[in-house]
């Protein structure tokens, strides 16, 4: 906490000391989670509409995102599913130290008709009759974060985690997953076309409405995994990225928790 205090300070001294400056004539280019396409979509048309400092979003993978900006494509922030991709960067001297922004977890997004509950999540998922998806290893951290999920599992039933390991399908945030049609939501079309009965993703929603189409289970408490999101902004010579900082403030905002909240993020 102390950390993300000071930080928190220095950005809003940043902040005061650019406020009478001109506003920044180049977009700032925001690189971010996929599961962040819904709140950060509005929260940077609030932002623009508020300060005429327009944000340029890009969305991918947080994997993938990651290894653009190693090979020199220029960005001024840098929201991740992980805080470990952040992190990297500020030890590499790229960007400044990665703050949490956002908190999300790990749920299990079923067709109504495999009847999951809290109760027989790994009894179902372990089924040799039940097709479960996730996203990519290494390239998504939703894909690192079911495979905590496994390592959870197994150590609550011996030979889970390899089982379950063997059996997911890794459908999306990969360099080369499954084509999907052009507006259709890459899980949702894979539930609704039976490639799966279950896909193990995140909590939050690219909407603020929930799919009623579909059942969303919670992780039971022993199987539980947490997700921290963090946030950097990437160094430039000095003075000329002072509205990436501002925008990287106001993901802090409470105004900007609302919502993130609303889309089934945990606020800070």
């Amino acid at each position: 906490m102390s950390t993300l205090f000071n930080r928190t300070l220095i950005a809003l001294a940043l902040l005061g000391a650019v406020a009478s400056q001109a506003q920044a004539q180049d977009p700032i280019k925001v690189f971010a989670a996929g599961s962040l396409t819904g709140p950060l979509t509005v929260l940077a048309k609030q932002f623009g509409a508020s300060t005429g400092e327009s944000v340029e979003t890009v969305f991918g993978p947080s994997g993938l995102l990651l290894e653009r900006i190693e090979r020199g494509e220029k960005v001024d922030v840098f929201a991740s599913a992980n805080m470990a991709h952040p992190q990297q960067l500020a030890r590499e001297g790229k960007a400044i130290p990665a703050l949490v922004f956002a908190r999300n977890s790990v749920c299990v997004l079923a067709r109504p008709e495999l009847a999951l509950s809290a109760q027989n999540l790994l009894s179902k998922l372990l089924d040799a009759n039940v097709k479960f998806g996730t996203s990519t290893p290494q390239a998504d951290p939703g894909g690192d974060y079911a495979w905590q999920l496994f390592a959870k599992a197994g150590a609550i039933r011996p030979g889970a985690k390899e089982l379950l390991e063997s059996k997911a399908q890794q459908l999306v945030g990969g360099r080369h997953s499954p084509a999907v049609p052009a507006g259709r939501e890459p899980v949702k079309y894979f539930l609704e076309e039976k490639r799966v009965d279950a896909f193990i993703g995140y909590c939050s929603s690219r909407q603020t409405v929930a799919d009623s189409t579909l059942t969303k289970v919670v992780l039971p408490p022993e199987l539980a995994i947490a997700a921290d999101f963090g946030l950097t902004v990437l160094n430039k010579p000095a003075g000329t990225h002072d509205a990436a900082y501002r925008f990287a403030l106001f993901l802090l905002s409470p105004e900007a928790q609302k919502t993130f909240a609303a889309y089934g993020f945990s606020p800070l």
